[in-house]
């Protein structure tokens, strides 16, 4: 059974609405940071910090980096303000736990980037990645600062946040460059993939995947998410917790999964995505390794059009043709079907009197003439047919090619850079998990 999202629920303009912030409980909707593009910005409030009651001193060490309770109340503040998730007594435990997660793989990323001399990120480039995001959420970046020193979060976090997520990017994208590159074999075998599944139902998601391991077992990971159901319900943005929450790699668009096809996810995926209506929000699934929140953004039945590329030999024949000259004709064009090929028929038909060949190109099955319409739908590809005849006289056709059209078919660039964009996100993820079984990691 589905949960029912508002539209604000699922925007992450919604950031910058008139409640641009989750409000901390107890405070005003100004002290929360409302939005008011007139007003000067606020002074830092400590109260936001102070509903976390963490100490100041070392709460964990990263190699030979330390991170502070300030360090981590300032991620915390980050990760409420961005996904509205308002902070309670039962969701303040994986609030701190994914703030910590992040802290961690930055001070990691940091270190790796800091071994390169030349991966140098400047004010410049901090700088237009912060109107980059305020320009998405429909703000300027002053107001998009503004709105998070009102909830109390410093610029010198979020610029220097930003700064190594711009080098880590780099990083990756430098060093794995060549290894994310795919063949085109790999890229025929996926346009035939999606061309065969474009005729199945199909569905565009959003995901947030909550991995076990990472927040210490399924259970813990379980409650998470219940948690972050009952956030999402009440108005947080999906885009914005999957950006903050999720573990997969569609986290960084906002847990935009694309469009999935029926039977290409596993059973208790795909039995909750066949009951899920367009702008519901599923319930926790529950998987091996942790736990799925899907949000059902569209449907499609998946019905694609069938293009096929033809070829043919003919001979002339009218409609008033003799039974005897029909007959002639059929025998002598079944005799010469089995010595022909998509790549020989067209220089066959020139090199023999009484023969026409042509290159009929590619069509909709549905546009062709009824007597072919039979044959592009069930031959096999690269086969030659018996005679047919037409009132322009009597043809053998050549199927040479069959694809699924349409659009719900990608083209030949966009399966690339999917699979290029997978291929360089696994690699990220390995790269991370490698820089995390050899750091010295002390929670204290």
């Amino acid at each position: 059974m589905g949960l029912r999202l508002s539209t604000t629920a699922i925007s992450f303009a919604a950031l910058l609405s008139t409640a641009a912030f989750a409000q901390v409980p107890g405070q005003s909707p100004a002290a929360a940071g409302a939005l008011n593009p007139g007003a000067e910005a606020a002074p830092q409030s400590a109260a936001p910090e102070a509903q976390f009651q963490l100490a100041d001193g070392i709460v964990a060490t990263v190699n030979d980096r330390v991170i502070t309770g300030f360090d981590l109340r300032q991620r915390m503040l980050m990760l409420i303000a961005m996904t509205q998730v308002q902070p309670t007594p039962e969701n303040l435990p994986a609030i701190q736990q994914q703030a910590l997660n992040a802290l961690i793989e930055e001070h990691l990323q940091a270190q790796e980037i800091a071994k390169y001399d030349t991966l140098k990120i400047t004010d410049e480039e901090v700088d237009r990645e912060i109107a980059e995001t305020a320009q998405q959420v429909g703000t300027t970046p002053e107001n998009y600062i503004t709105f998070l020193r009102q909830a109390g979060i410093r610029t010198s976090t979020l610029r220097e946040q930003i700064r190594t997520e711009i080098g880590w990017r780099e990083l990756v994208g430098g060093r794995f460059n060549a290894r994310s590159r795919v063949s085109q074999a790999q890229v025929d075998q996926a346009v035939r993939q999606a061309e065969t599944s474009a005729t199945k139902p199909q569905y565009l998601i959003g995901e947030i995947y909550i991995e076990a391991a990472r927040v210490g077992g399924q259970q813990a990971a379980l409650n998470g998410a219940q948690q972050l159901v009952g956030q999402m319900v009440q108005g947080a943005p999906f885009q914005a917790v999957a950006r903050q929450f999720s573990a997969a790699p569609s986290a960084v668009n906002g847990g935009d999964a694309g469009w999935v096809v029926q039977g290409s996810v596993n059973p208790q995926l795909q039995a909750t995505l066949d009951t899920l209506q367009v702008g519901q929000l599923s319930n926790p699934i529950q998987v091996d390794g942790g736990v799925y929140i899907i949000y059902m953004r569209d449907k499609r039945s998946g019905a694609a059009t069938s293009l096929v590329s033809l070829k043919q030999v003919m001979i002339e024949l009218p409609e008033t043709a003799s039974e005897a000259d029909v007959a002639a004709a059929t025998q002598r064009l079944t005799a010469l079907a089995p010595q022909l090929t998509c790549d020989t028929m067209l220089a066959r038909a020139t090199s023999e009197a009484g023969l026409l060949g042509s290159d009929l190109g590619e069509a909709d099955v549905q546009n062709l003439a009824p007597q072919f319409q039979q044959i592009a739908r069930s031959a096999e590809v690269g086969s030659i047919s018996t005679p047919v005849r037409t009132p322009l006289g009597l043809h053998l056709i050549g199927l040479c090619g069959r694809r699924a059209g349409g659009p719900e078919v990608p083209s030949r660039q966009e399966v690339e850079g999917r699979l290029r964009n997978a291929n360089l996100s696994m690699l990220a993820r390995r790269y991370m998990r490698d820089l995390r079984a050899d750091a010295l990691i002390e929670l204290k």
